[in-house]
């Protein structure tokens, strides 16, 4: 399958539901965008140029309010930081808490993540993709509105370098079930051997507070890390 019927056939995995759009997020935007932001054109992108510097990629998708996303650049600033994000109020509340940091190796997209990938990376271009606690559908009528099928892994394999991760996050356990089917059948990828253990959470991602809630509410979580073959 090409990556234009990918996008033509796809459906799409979020509903905007941009939720209560504070006065400081909106500043950020403001003050902030020119800094962080990306804006999306459509075409595929120099990320040396927008960073300044080659340095590793890294691609974070649905990083929800950021609070990831701030850690990992502070703790590897050896690397840049690609995030996507659809809904503005997590987007702005994470460029003030860049700006906050003086975090500099981070560059955001307030769009669709696939479309992103499709048309704005190019082959190959990243290290690691990191998706955690993607929105579980977990009704049946809407489980093919899951982000991570067949088809998307497929894409994320021709943007990801041999050797590179990706690394899949999840506190919903037919969630679990569904990502390990996937990723057993995806011929592209193969489990890390450094983190052969769904039930192991890599050093790199902290505990953050939505999970800690999940936790709360007795969920286990999964974490499963892929390379790149």
């Amino acid at each position: 399958m090409t990556e234009s019927e990918i996008h033509e056939r796809r459906i799409r995995s979020f509903v905007l539901r941009q939720g209560r759009f504070t006065p400081a997020q909106q500043r950020a935007f403001e003050q902030h965008w020119a800094r962080y932001g990306l804006d999306y054109t459509g075409t595929e992108r120099d990320f040396a140029a927008a960073f300044g510097r080659v340095a590793p990629l890294v691609l974070e998708i649905g990083f929800g309010n950021g609070e990831q996303l701030l850690h990992s650049a502070q703790v590897e600033p050896e690397r840049d930081f690609i995030g996507v994000e659809v809904h503005r109020p997590g987007v702005g509340r994470l460029m003030n808490g860049l700006a906050q940091a003086g975090v500099g190796n981070v560059r955001l997209y307030n769009h669709d993540a696939v479309e992103v990938l499709e048309h704005e990376i190019a082959p190959c271009a990243l290290a690691e993709v990191r998706i955690y606690f993607p929105d579980p559908w977990h009704k049946k009528r809407h489980n093919k509105r899951r982000l991570v099928q067949p088809a998307f892994l497929a894409l994320l394999a021709t943007r990801v370098a041999p050797g590179g991760r990706l690394h899949l996050a999840t506190d919903w356990a037919e969630y679990a079930e569904h990502m390990q089917d996937v990723l057993a059948n995806a011929p592209d990828w193969r489990v890390d051997p450094a983190h052969p253990s769904p039930e192991q959470r890599p050093e790199w991602r902290i505990e953050t507070h939505f999970e800690r809630r999940g936790l709360r509410l007795g969920h286990r979580v999964w974490d499963f890390v892929h390379v790149r073959t």
